[in-house]
Parts: C-alpha cells; sequence; structure tokens
C-alpha cells in the first residue's frame, strides 16, 4: 500500500488543494482563523520544496451569514448572491492574513461554469493561474457566487468539488486534494478505504449525508475523483484537521483515501473537451457505438440515429449509445441542422448532399474523448 502510494506521490510538483465550508468553520459556524493560518503554512512549506499549491476554497456563502448575522440561507437568488458578495471579502481577508505571515501574497479568482465551458476562457484560466504562481503568489480560487445565476440554485460544481478537478484537469496538476471532515471514503462497516483502484466500487460506498453548510457529499467527490484519474492524475480525500497533513500524504503517509489514475494522461485539448459542458446531443447505433469505444474510431453520419439540441461547427456534444448513455464527446464539424440532413447516410451521399462543405467524419477521433 505505500509503495503504490510514493509510486503516486513521491513526484508531485503541482498540487491542487480544495477546502470545504464546513472544514473552514468553527464550532460556531464562523471562518476558522487559526485552522486557516495551519493550512497557510503547511502551503509554505509546500512551496519550500518547490511544490506549487492552487487552492480551491469555499465558504464565502457560509462567512456571508455571519458577518450579516443571518441564521440561515435566503432563498432568494439576489439575497444569496449578495450574501456571498459580503463573504467573500470576508473569507480572501483571512487567507491573505493567513499567508502574510509567510510572506506569501494571494490571488483572488472566481470562476462561473462558462469559465471552463468556453475554449479561450478556459486557456485564459490556465495562464492566469500559470502567471500567478510565477510572480510568487498562491492562487486561491472560489466560484463567483455573486454573479453565478444556474451554480448556485443547480449546484452545478457541487461544493467546489467538481470545481475543484476541472481545476486540477485545466492545469495538468500532478494531484488533487480535497480536504475534508472525514478521513476519507467508509467501507460498510465505517473503516476508511485506503486505496481505491475502481471508480465503480467506490460509488457503491457513499452514503447520501452531507452538512447543512456544504453543497455536495462523498458522491460529488467521487464524481471528482472520476474526472481527476480518467485524465491522468491521481487524487486524495482526507481529514483536513489532521495536523501537517499536505506534507505527511506527499510523503507517502497512509491516511485518507487515495484514488489511482489510469494509465495514460490526457492531452490538454481531450481534457477541455471531456471538461466542457455539450451543447447537443448525437445518437448512434451500437455498431457506431463499439467502433467509438473500442476501436478509437472516427464518428460518421451513417452511424447517427438521431440528434438533439441545437449545435454549431465546432461545438462540444456528446455522444449517446443507444439505451442513453453518454459514452463519448468530441467537437463537431457540423452544426445541429445539417447533421440531421446526414444521419444514416454514406460518404458519397454526403457530397451529394453538401458539396465541398461536406467532411467525411462528424467528429474525427482526434477531437473525441470516451467517457
Amino acid at each position: 500500500m505505500i509503495e503504490n502510494r510514493s509510486e503516486h506521490l513521491s513526484k508531485v510538483r503541482h498540487l491542487v488543494v480544495k477546502l470545504g465550508t464546513q472544514l473552514l468553520s468553527d464550532t460556531e459556524k464562523r471562518l476558522d482563523v487559526d485552522f486557516i493560518s495551519t493550512v497557510a503554512k503547511q502551503v509554505a512549506i509546500l512551496r519550500e520544496r518547490k511544490i506549487r499549491v492552487t487552492i480551491v476554497s469555499s465558504g464565502a456563502v457560509g462567512a456571508g451569514l455571519r458577518e450579516l448575522n443571518l441564521l440561515k440561507r435566503p432563498t432568494d437568488l439576489a439575497k444569496l448572491q449578495a450574501v456571498a458578495a459580503v463573504g467573500q471579502r470576508r473569507l480572501m481577508d483571512v487567507w491573505a492574513g493567513a499567508f502574510a505571515a509567510h510572506q506569501l501574497p494571494v490571488a483572488q479568482i472566481l470562476l462561473t461554469r462558462e469559465d471552463v465551458d468556453d475554449r479561450t476562457r478556459y486557456l485564459n484560466l490556465r495562464n492566469t493561474i500559470a502567471a500567478v504562481h510565477e510572480l510568487g503568489a498562491v492562487p486561491i480560487i472560489n466560484e463567483n457566487d455573486t454573479v453565478s445565476t444556474d451554480e448556485i440554485v443547480k449546484i452545478t460544481f457541487g461544493d467546489n468539488d467538481i470545481l475543484a478537478a476541472l481545476v486540477s484537469r485545466a492545469l495538468g496538476a500532478d494531484l488533487l486534494i480535497l480536504m475534508t471532515v472525514v478521513d476519507g471514503i467508509q467501507d460498510d462497516v465505517g473503516k476508511s478505504v485506503r486505496l481505491v483502484e475502481n471508480i465503480e466500487a467506490a460509488r457503491q460506498l457513499v452514503r447520501t449525508e452531507k452538512s447543512a453548510l456544504g453543497k455536495g457529499g462523498m458522491s460529488s467527490k467521487v464524481e471528482a475523483a472520476r474526472l481527476v484519474t480518467e485524465a491522468g492524475e491521481a487524487m486524495i480525500v482526507a481529514d483536513g484537521r489532521t495536523p501537517d497533513l499536505l506534507q505527511r500524504l506527499l510523503d507517502g503517509e497512509e491516511l485518507g483515501t487515495l484514488f489511482i489514475p489510469v494509465n495514460r494522461r490526457m492531452s490538454s485539448r481531450s481534457r477541455w473537451i471531456s471538461s466542457a459542458r455539450p451543447v447537443g446531443t448525437i445518437t448512434v447505433d451500437d455498431g457506431a457505438a463499439g467502433a467509438l469505444t473500442r476501436s478509437n474510431k472516427s464518428l460518421l453520419p451513417a452511424g447517427i440515429t438521431s440528434v438533439s439540441g441545437t449545435f454549431h461547427a465546432g461545438d462540444v456534444v456528446a455522444i449517446a449509445a443507444p439505451d442513453g448513455r453518454i459514452i463519448a464527446r468530441g467537437l463537431t464539424n457540423y452544426a445541429s441542422a445539417d447533421t440531421l440532413r446526414i444521419l444514416g447516410k454514406k460518404t458519397a451521399d454526403i457530397r451529394t448532399l453538401l458539396g465541398d462543405a461536406a467532411y467525411d467524419e462528424v467528429i474525427h477521433r482526434d477531437n473525441l474523448v470516451v467517457e
């Protein structure tokens, strides 16, 4: 077990650390300034070891509730966003104070889901975080609840677990650590599972409980693990209150649950394709589904049975099997209207219909990522 950990953790040079609202709060549900200071100290020590640390921090809404003396989260969207705005300032004050003790500046980066969906914004996100590190500051990322509309209500990111996973993928970070209030995933008798090599097996162990302050739960952490490990990096869920947790994990100590990555690393382009939300769905027949998932083939019009949604050439679309399961996603060469015209057609027929505008593939295999 320890050998497995060392294999995946000894060479970490870029680490993303996510902290949830419950972990960041004291018994009075206020931001725990002393605890945040201990995290800053750990990050400072890792930086001395030439390890970059990017922080994803929840806590804005919780901090805002305390600042405004509110007993519970408002249900009105505008008020909830106002609470987040008040709390975000307080949250960054605490982080800035904690890192100031180590002569480290901090950079606030607020994201919405669209920053991942849009290719240009996605690349700018990567470049900005890299520049922050190069300037010697610590990036502190949170969801932009003050302007987000669907995320704050529908919880698209999910208590920042999914946001942290998407940030980790975008950066190509070696490791994502989700610091939480439990010592990883537990089995059916309450014992912590130390190593997970199969995401589906881990899903069977997930309980449905979630905290009053947090928006997610262990299920969102398992989904984050899927996103990270399928890109070729490792993830750990561990008790954030464990003393010197970050150093001890990177030194190979058996703490929390380690999710083992697959034996390949996605390209930057594939990372974005598989992270962006699809704007439409193309359903294929069994033959096409098998060619895509088992043989790394391009998607041809002949294998398409239906199209849903409105999309344009160059958009990210999902590909569904006949039973509705999403099996892949990719960049389409055709808009939805043209895809409808050519579905089920042979290549020769496509050229008759579309002339010089015709592509042989609806989605080329170089622009396709299997789920």
